[in-house]
Formats: structure tokens, C-alpha cells, sequence
């Protein structure tokens, strides 16, 4: 009998996961583990499969005070993400669900059908300031399941109908979808985007981003989104000392071939649940580097898996975040990425006719 990850019971297994364990949330007041009881007994092979359910909206804007982050707001049309990257930050948000971390994560999703209505509702309020809102701050908006559920194009349609400024960070081929919305919206100045890319290495990525587009398709996404006039970021996230951060040269490189105009990096940030997950996976997928990624995380947050600091969490602090700093900003500035993406436009805001509107009809 093989033994299932802890919270799975016998006989389930998993394929093409990013966590390897799937531990109660840190709400829950007990841990569950699957044991033996001794019978000599087959099991039913049973694979765990990917789960969507669906959550009426009450709200659809988040708002944040943050000086860590350049906006004040956000819309997340999704809880979970079945691209399955085994270092996402977001991961411990799904312990507000009484749900997993872990495997739950990446295979108990939550869709938002409904959420475009809602967003319509909250921008019409009269007490509404715009300025931009980021899509795609949490979980991935186009992830595999928004290819059936749509919620997020709902909110890039009311975001379109409004001209409302607006970001989008993502790594979800799917956005190539919506291109139609948001190339009109980028003539306009209204939308930028930011790819997200961690490793050029496919067998690295396989193992460590198990569901998301491979490297290569991401790059092709900043292609197809660039040749429609849609300004490209490429995000470099999260760079893994030890891992990953002999790639920001490589990957600038690839980045501006495809039609990124500009980059940034974002340290590996192991909140919460998320440094448990990544140990287990890091000391699994690659034994030989475990303890070296993980001594350099640490040496970057004054010897903890991670500080969540106003001013170092995003990129820590010392000697190794200085130096990939220093690399990345002159590899940037080689390549002309090192410009801010364009402001986006307010001033374009407008209210469109709800339909009843008497006024619709002059």
C-alpha cells in the first residue's frame, strides 16, 4: 500500500501537484493523518482530481494600505490556483476556508460567477474614486478553470465598459482569450500587463510550477500580447537564491526578445504555511541543493524562512539580496528595461448607461 500524503486517505494519490503535503489549516484545531489499520486490503486507486465550487460575491474590490505595493485596490475572481507553484505566497489564504494550504490549495478552487454584476455595482456607487485596479494580486486570474467559468472575463468586460484603468499580473495562456477587450483598452492607455516567469529550465519548472504554461509559452505570451499593442512587463518571480537567480540575465534577455519594454523581481517569500511546503518540496525535487537555497533565504531575512516587514518582504535585505539587485539592475538597464511601464490613465473614466436608464434612450 503506498502510504498518501498527510490529510489524503489510502489509496489516493496525486500527479502533477505542486505540494507534497496537505496539512489541516492553521485554524483548525485538529491535524488528520491517514493510517493503516492492519487488513491486508487493496485500496481503490483513486487520483485526486481538481475541484471548482462557486461563491455568490458580496464585494469584488479589495482594498489594501500597503507601501509595499503600487495600488490601493484589487479584484481576485478566484480563490485557489490549480497552476500549483509550490512557493506562492497566497497559499496560506486558503486556511480562511477551513481548507489545506497544501494540496487543497491547488485542487479545492472557488470561482466567482457573478463578480462582473457586482464590480458594475461598486464602480457606479457616487462615492467611487478611480485609480487603477490590479487583477491577478492574489491567485492567478487566468488559470485553467477560467476557460469554462469566465468570471475573470466579467470583470475585464465592466473594467472595458467603464474605462477603468487597470494591471493585470498573470502567467494563464487563457489571457490571450481576452486579448479582444484589452488590446482597445491598451490603445487607450488604460491596461498594462505583468508575465511572470521564474526559470527558463522546463524540468525545473515542471517540477516546481507543475500546472502553469511552460517558460517557453510565456514568452510567447509577451509576444502575442506585444504585437496587439499591449504593454508587457516581465516579472521575474520569484527569484530563489540558490536556485534560480544564476537566471536573470538569460531571462532579460528572453523577456525583451519576445517584447517585454520593462522587468522587475520579486524575492522568494515563504509565508506561513508556504516555507513548511517549500522545505518538503525543495529537500524531494532537489536534495542536493536543499540546504543551500534554504541557509541564502534565510540570510536574507536576518535568519528566518521569511520577514514580512514593510520594506524588506518583498526582496529581504543583506548581502545576496544586494546582489541580485545590483544584477539585475544592470542587466535591466543593458536591455532598456529599466523604464517604468506607462501611468495609466483616470481621466477616461465613465459611468455607462444601466440598462433601464431612461436617459439611454436620447
Amino acid at each position: 500500500m503506498t502510504t498518501p500524503l498527510p490529510g489524503l486517505l489510502p489509496g489516493q494519490r496525486v500527479r502533477a501537484r505542486g505540494a507534497g503535503l496537505n496539512e489541516a489549516g492553521r485554524y483548525e484545531p485538529h491535524q488528520r493523518e491517514a493510517l493503516s489499520d492492519g487488513w491486508d486490503m487493496v485500496e481503490d486507486d483513486a487520483l485526486v482530481q481538481t475541484e471548482i465550487s462557486r461563491e455568490v460575491p458580496k464585494s469584488a474590490i479589495s482594498r489594501n494600505a500597503s507601501p509595499d505595493l503600487p495600488f490601493d485596490r484589487s479584484v481576485n475572481p478566484w480563490r485557489g490556483c490549480e497552476h500549483g507553484c509550490v512557493y506562492c505566497f497566497a497559499r496560506p489564504t486558503h486556511a480562511y476556508l477551513n481548507l489545506s494550504p497544501g494540496l487543497d490549495f491547488e485542487t479545492k478552487l472557488v470561482a466567482k460567477p457573478g463578480i462582473g454584476q457586482v464590480l458594475d455595482r461598486e464602480l457606479r456607487a457616487r462615492s467611487y474614486k478611480v485609480a487603477p485596479i490590479a487583477l491577478g494580486t492574489n491567485t492567478d486570474p487566468w488559470q485553467p478553470g477560467e476557460a469554462q467559468y469566465r468570471v475573470t472575463r466579467e470583470v475585464v468586460e465592466v473594467l472595458s465598459a467603464f474605462r477603468h484603468p487597470l494591471a493585470i499580473t498573470t502567467r494563464g495562456t487563457l489571457i490571450e482569450r481576452d486579448i479582444d477587450l484589452l488590446a482597445p483598452m491598451a490603445a487607450e492607455g488604460l491596461v498594462r500587463v505583468g508575465i511572470s516567469i521564474t526559470t527558463l529550465d522546463q524540468s525545473l519548472a515542471r517540477k516546481m510550477e507543475p500546472r502553469a504554461p511552460a517558460p517557453a509559452r510565456r514568452l510567447q505570451i509577451i509576444r502575442r500580447l506585444s504585437e496587439a499593442g499591449i504593454p508587457v512587463r516581465l516579472m521575474l518571480a520569484p527569484v530563489i537564491p540558490g536556485l534560480t537567480d544564476h537566471e536573470i540575465e538569460p531571462l532579460l534577455d528572453a523577456a525583451k526578445e519576445a517584447g517585454a519594454t520593462s522587468a522587475s523581481w520579486i524575492s522568494l517569500r515563504l509565508t506561513q504555511e508556504v516555507a513548511g511546503l517549500f522545505r518538503d518540496w525543495l529537500e524531494r525535487a532537489e536534495p542536493g541543493r536543499a540546504t543551500k537555497v534554504l541557509n541564502r533565504v534565510r540570510e536574507m531575512h536576518g535568519g528566518k524562512d521569511y520577514d514580512a516587514t514593510f520594506g524588506k518582504r518583498m526582496k529581504g535585505e543583506g548581502l545576496w539580496s544586494r546582489l541580485i539587485a545590483d544584477r539585475f539592475r544592470r542587466a535591466a538597464a543593458k536591455l532598456g528595461l529599466d523604464a517604468p511601464q506607462p501611468a495609466l490613465r483616470c481621466d477616461l473614466f465613465r459611468v455607462p448607461f444601466a440598462r433601464g436608464d431612461q436617459l439611454g434612450l436620447f
